[in-house]
């Protein structure tokens, strides 16, 4: 997941200059429609438009790439996170996989609030967006069975959520930057201010507003500051308080790209996110991904560990906290975990549906 709009919006421009020199096939783009989608509040859209991306070709072993809150496939084509995955001879080489990553419900070129509803857009939650995903996958693209299913952040937490809705689906989980237990603690309470600080700006106007709200900018700044970046590197970073100064004011001068509804229902999705109460359900080999200093997912709770040991063919590694992670920002790079990746794909078993 990305710090800010702004890093997102730096992705997206520089996407066609690095998956240019990428060392794995050009990704492709495709869109596919989902009718009659029926959303968790009873609401129904005739069709539901699902963008995604696919690397490598269909013969090879489906791999489904879950990106974060605010992100889209493009989010995870980057250097240290694609670069370090897809090429030949890595981990999820696109000559052996068919990769597969869809803008979720609400993001990218999907179906969102800004396409013209507002806040007419049904509320959707992240069950809605993992049943959109795997409707994408089965009837969209002919899939039925999948080699992986790996995803950070908000897709990590979808990952827990596809291994207990479709437990049959898949031969391998790894859901990273995540918890299976429900939204709640300072997770929670930030995104709740957050949320609010935008609603209550006279500029947002119940949605209907005519430029982005004034008060954005500070809100997203504020908790990003508060919930990635890593303890350690901050102080790294920025010693002084001239220094710290100096992130903040640059953080406030970035632009804004995300529309405002948009951003609000991505980030509302959350609320009544808990994937704890049918971990039994899970029969994939399961990998969780975390790293020490990960501030929405700190460790030392427990509540990870006591949800692990309900796990038939599940571990955790945490990736430990120094100066080069970045908190809740660790997993988008790479290079800390993807010998991991190798080791638990040449292991794990092959299933069926």
């Amino acid at each position: 997941m990305k710090a800010s709009c702004a890093a997102l919006a730096g992705v997206l421009l520089s996407f066609s200059t690095w998956a240019m020199a990428a060392d794995y096939p050009a990704p492709k783009q495709g869109d596919w429609i989902a009718r009659d989608f029926k959303f968790h509040t009873g609401e129904t859209m005739p069709e539901l438009k699902l963008h995604y991306t696919t690397i490598g070709e269909p013969s090879g072993q489906p791999v489904l790439v879950l990106h974060g809150t605010g992100g889209s496939g493009a989010s995870m084509l980057t250097p240290s996170f694609g670069g370090e995955l897809f090429g030949a001879g890595q981990p999820l080489d696109a000559s052996k996989y068919y990769i597969i990553i869809p803008d979720s419900i609400g993001h990218g070129k999907s179906s969102k609030p800004s396409d013209g509803m507002k806040t007419s857009f049904p509320k959707y939650d992240y069950d809605d967006m993992v049943e959109a995903q795997y409707r994408l996958v089965t009837e969209g693209l002919g899939v039925k069975h999948l080699r992986l299913v790996i995803g950070n952040s908000m897709g990590g937490m979808h990952t827990w959520l596809w291994g207990q809705k479709y437990p049959k689906a898949m031969d391998v989980l790894i859901p990273m930057a995540s918890q299976p237990t429900e939204m709640a603690s300072r997770n929670w309470m930030l995104r709740r201010i957050m949320l609010d600080t935008i609603r209550n700006d006279p500029d947002y106007n119940g949605g209907n507003y005519t430029s982005q709200p004034r008060m954005m900018k500070y809100a997203i700044t504020a908790y990003g500051i508060a919930s990635i970046g890593g303890t350690l590197a901050y102080q790294s970073q920025a010693p002084t308080a001239a220094k710290a100064d100096k992130i903040v004011d640059e953080r406030l001068a970035a632009p804004i790209t995300a529309d405002t509804n948009d951003f609000l229902y991505q980030w509302e999705s959350s609320h009544d996110y808990n994937a704890g109460e049918k971990l039994e359900a899970i029969e994939a080999s399961l990998l969780l991904i975390n790293s020490a200093d990960d501030e929405r997912n700190p460790p030392e709770t427990g509540i990870t560990d006591a949800a692990m040991k309900r796990i038939k063919n599940g571990r955790l590694y945490l990736i430990p906290a120094s100066t080069e992670t970045r908190g809740h920002g660790t997993t988008s790079n790479a290079k800390f975990y993807s010998e991991q990746i190798r080791q638990l794909l040449q292991t794990a078993p092959q299933r069926t549906m």
